[in-house]
């Protein structure tokens, strides 16, 4: 059965100039990538090499009635936010996409305690990532206009030791360049009103994953995400967060994991095929016999971007997930019709 090490936990995933790979459980103090040395053959300005680092954060939250995900990212040609509701009681989606082109938000360094907000004339989001006190904080408050109606949220998810077991990676992409990625799945509580009607999210039915992310992706940069979470009488709070990227030696280490009642296992890196396309199941399998999935979208959600040099193609479908997961004590983690959400990203710039 395949395993990793979870090595102890440090201030940074750079020392004395060089990247360090691998995987840890708790998140770093900071994280600098322009700290690297020679991330490139040639010796280059930092502002040149700051602006090929590309980095977002992304959450997610949900119970049986409703599913919201939100993305912020900062590719320095532009920022995109995108926020994505699901009733699912009454089969609704809401979608808001929001592009800001040129300076705008930077995301934080350390999540140990900062914050980020953005305000525009008829959106408004702020990000309070506080480790040190266990929790990080979203709020978002997006006016109603002719295209949509209003969407407020507040979330607050609770990543105390006590709860979640937390992952950070760092992982080579090639040479010296490097991403980083912190993952963790948390129990959530809050508030959504959508159209005037309020839903109160209660920690004991509502998880959520919270993702940082920064590299030095390729220009042509690829990744393929599948996620999902939820209850059930024999695991309690489960779920699992799952990518193919363009890093390399992904069998030492990749950001592939399984929670299970907030312990982590780390999982093997995966292939994701679609043989009927995007639009029929995917495939998610390992070579391990440690994750067997089939995800089948039912609704769709797809967003193109072209300007200049640059472009971005978004789909993030939602369905259901059937198959199997084994975690690090070899028991195998049924699925059946899990609600998630999977995500194909090719991106250009």
């Amino acid at each position: 059965m395949y395993t990793r090490e979870i090595l102890p936990p440090r201030a940074s995933p750079i020392e004395d100039g060089n990247p360090l790979y691998g995987t840890w459980n708790r998140a770093f103090e900071k994280v600098d990538l322009l700290e690297i040395r020679k991330a490139y053959r040639y010796s280059l300005p930092g502002w040149i090499r700051n602006f090929r680092i590309k980095e977002w954060e992304s959450f997610s939250a949900g119970n049986e009635d409703i599913m919201l995900e939100a993305t912020f990212s900062n590719v320095k040609l532009y920022r995109i936010a995108e926020v994505l509701l699901y009733d699912r009681k009454n089969e609704e989606k809401f979608i808001f996409r929001k592009l800001i082109p040129g300076t705008g938000w930077t995301l934080p360094q350390s999540l140990a305690n900062a914050s980020l907000d953005s305000h525009s004339s008829n959106f408004y989001f702020r990000i309070h990532s506080w480790l040190d006190a266990d929790t990080v904080k979203l709020d978002i408050n997006i006016e109603a206009n002719r295209r949509h109606p209003s969407l407020t949220a507040h979330l607050a998810y609770n990543v105390s030791s006590q709860d979640v077991t937390p992952m950070a990676v760092s992982l080579k992409i090639t040479g010296q360049r490097m991403m980083y990625a912190y993952k963790a799945l948390a129990p959530v509580r809050g508030d959504i009103v959508y159209k005037g009607r309020h839903t109160s999210l209660k920690e004991e039915d509502c998880s959520g994953f919270f993702c940082d992310y920064k590299g030095f992706f390729p220009y042509r940069m690829q990744t393929i995400i599948c996620n999902a979470m939820g209850f059930d009488e024999e695991n309690g709070r489960f779920g699992f967060h799952i990518a193919e990227n363009q890093t390399i030696e992904s069998n030492r280490n990749n950001e592939n994991a399984l929670w299970v009642n907030g312990q982590l296992t780390p999982l093997p890196p995966v292939l994701i095929t679609m043989p009927g396309g995007i639009d029929s199941d995917w495939v998610i399998q390992d070579v391990e016999g440690m994750v067997d999935l089939v995800f089948t979208p039912i609704e769709q959600n797809k967003n193109v971007i072209e300007m200049l040099f640059t472009s971005a193609e978004f789909n993030s479908p939602l369905g259901h997930y059937n198959g199997m997961l084994v975690n690090s004590e070899g028991k195998q983690i049924q699925i059946k019709n899990l609600f998630g959400i999977g995500e194909k990203l090719n991106l250009r710039v």
